[in-house]
């Protein structure tokens, strides 16, 4: 069974541009990521778009569809009324380069300033041993796609341009306490509080909590309750704990 919807998709570059209007057939099983392959292939064939797996796992396609951060490829036409404009508009939280396409770059610039893992020493890759209770802590961050929606979604950065010098963002604050909560990390004995430097280093404090970054992963991370949420609990407990204040005020004065 078919139907015709009407679309209204963003068209222009990083100069300007606005909503064009399109009429297109839909059949049913159908998602947003098909429709605007028709338009390529009927109406607008240079419309830039970006996807890749066309499957939820790659994380290429996200757009903004009625205004919300999703996936175009997991976004099912039938969630939609026949008779319902959809409007399908590029991240708003990244400049555009064309059409549907922005420039996630910010994304990797910040994920190059998180500190990787640091092996123990005196054990070998393939060595490392872990409780399954500490592995399923951090698995369920493992699931990020590095779709960007929970990044374009926070309003730290997608209301004040501002906060991007001093804003990691949801998934890379969610990177932090993963490695913040991974027992065999060893940054502490190179001197690296990550709790602490996602504080101070990596914005934390400006995150409230909102959990808009949540309510749009994919992946059904809970990047707030889990990441977030404890991250914050810690960073807290180390610089205001005043157990711990005593034990560093000892130790500078041993030293």
């Amino acid at each position: 069974m078919t139907h015709t919807a009407h679309f209204r998709v963003w068209r222009g570059d990083a100069d300007g541009g606005g909503l064009q209007d399109y009429d297109v057939e839909v059949n049913d099983g159908e998602v947003v990521l098909d429709i605007i392959h028709r338009l390529q292939a009927t109406q607008a064939a240079d419309l830039a778009v970006r996807w890749n797996c066309k499957a939820g796992k790659c994380g290429s396609c996200s757009a903004e569809v009625n205004g919300r951060p999703r996936l175009m490829c997991m976004t099912r036409m039938s969630v939609f009324q026949p008779e319902e404009t959809v409007t399908v508009t590029p991240l708003r939280a990244f400049p555009v380069i064309r059409d549907l396409v922005t420039d996630v770059s910010f994304n990797y610039a910040k994920a190059r300033q998180v500190p990787a893992f640091v092996p123990p020493k005196g054990v070998a890759a393939g060595e490392y041993r872990m409780q399954q209770v500490d592995v399923e802590r951090s698995q369920e961050f493992r699931k990020c796609i590095e779709c960007f929606l929970c990044q374009d979604t926070c309003h730290v950065v997608r209301d004040h341009e501002e906060n991007k010098p001093a804003f990691a963002g949801p998934r890379f604050l969610m990177r932090i306490a993963e490695l913040d909560m991974h027992p065999l990390d060893a940054a502490a004995d190179q001197g690296l509080t990550r709790a602490a430097s996602a504080q101070e280093d990596h914005g934390l404090g400006y995150c409230n909590i909102t959990k808009c970054c949540t309510e749009v992963c994919p992946e059904h991370i809970k990047i707030t309750d889990n990441a977030l949420i404890p991250l914050k609990e810690r960073a807290v407990d180390r610089k205001y704990d005043p157990l711990v204040w005593l034990g560093n005020k000892i130790r500078r004065r041993e030293g």
